[in-house]
C-alpha cells in the first residue's frame, strides 16, 4: 500500500478572539514562526497578542531575528525555540538551537526552521525525527498542516510577513496527556 498524506483538517482563517475556554489539565499553546524583528515586528501586533493571553506555552520556529522578540514574547509565557537562518548570537544565547526534542506533556515534539522543499517533506520530516508526534516548523511563511504516517507536521505561518498569503497566520493548539487534542492556523490580521 503506498504512502498516504492527509492534509488536515485545518480550522477556517479566523480573526475574533480565540477559544480561551481551559480544559481540565490541557495545555493551550501558541505557535508562532518567521517574526522578524525589528523589520516586521516593531511590537506584538493586537492580533498576535489577544491570542497570547493565557496560553501556557509559545513555540516559536526561528527567524525571530532579534531577543527583543523574545523577551516581550516571555511576557506572555515561557518560549521554546530554534535557530532561523536570520537568526544571530543574541537568539542563540536566549537559548535557540538548530533543532529541538522535547516532551511536551506526554507528546513528542520536534522543532526546526527550514523542513526543506514541500515535495517530500512528511516523509523527510519522520526520517528526520522519528520518534516524533509532532514536528512544527517554519521558514517558508506558508502555513501547512499535514498528517504522515501518524506524524503531524504544522508550520504557522508568519504573523508579521505573509510573502504571498492572504493574512498573516499563528497556530494555536491544545496538548494534553500525551496528545494534540487540537491544532489550527488562524489569522491575525
Amino acid at each position: 500500500m503506498p504512502d498516504q498524506i492527509v492534509q488536515a483538517e485545518v480550522a477556517p482563517l479566523r480573526s475574533g478572539p480565540a477559544d480561551a475556554v481551559r480544559h481540565d489539565g490541557d495545555m493551550r499553546i501558541a505557535v508562532l514562526s518567521d517574526t522578524h524583528g525589528p523589520r516586521h515586528w516593531k511590537a506584538c501586533p493586537p492580533g498576535v497578542a489577544q491570542r497570547l493571553n493565557g496560553v501556557d506555552l509559545i513555540l516559536h520556529a526561528g527567524d525571530v531575528c532579534t531577543a527583543t522578540v523574545l523577551d516581550e514574547l516571555a511576557t506572555y509565557a515561557p518560549v521554546r525555540l530554534v535557530l532561523g537562518n536570520n537568526d544571530g548570537p543574541d537568539v542563540a544565547n536566549w537559548g535557540a538551537t538548530p533543532t529541538l526534542e522535547f516532551d511536551l506533556d506526554g507528546l513528542p515534539v520536534a522543532m526546526l526552521h527550514n523542513s526543506g522543499p514541500a515535495a517530500g517533506r512528511p516523509a523527510r520530516l519522520l526520517r528526520q525525527f522519528p520518534n516524533a508526534a509532532l514536528v512544527v516548523f517554519g521558514h517558508s511563511h506558508i502555513p501547512w498542516d499535514t498528517m504522515y504516517r501518524g506524524q503531524r507536521s504544522f508550520n504557522p505561518g508568519s504573523p508579521t510577513d505573509r510573502r504571498r498569503q492572504p493574512h498573516a497566520t499563528m497556530g494555536l493548539m491544545r496538548v494534553g496527556h500525551g496528545r494534540l487534542l487540537s491544532a489550527e492556523i488562524i489569522a491575525v490580521t
